[in-house]
């Protein structure tokens, strides 16, 4: 299972999959664990994080990234400074 990371995508692109209408999540340096159970497409407004998915290498993303998460992937979250993005799961 692998984090898929589009360093500063084009906002053509960004409007296209009509990420600006996504919720909004915020969450306060902390670390964490999760399983995702539906694949997650965020766009990193604030914030730097790490994602070690179990059995995995580390992932560093942040502000300017489109993440996508694979469903049924358990990791750890390691946010090192506050988050803000906005969010979809399919």
């Amino acid at each position: 299972m692998e984090i898929k990371v589009e360093h500063q995508p084009s906002l053509a692109h960004l409007h296209q999959l009509d990420v600006f209408n996504w919720p909004i999540w915020e969450k306060e340096i902390s670390k964490f664990p999760w399983t995702y159970d539906d694949q997650e497409i965020c766009y990193f407004l604030a914030g730097n994080v790490i994602v070690t998915p179990h059995g995995g290498q580390a992932v560093q993303m942040g502000k300017g990234d489109l993440v996508t998460f694979p469903a049924g992937m358990s990791c750890v979250w390691e946010i090192i400074s506050d988050v803000k993005k906005h969010y979809r799961f399919d």
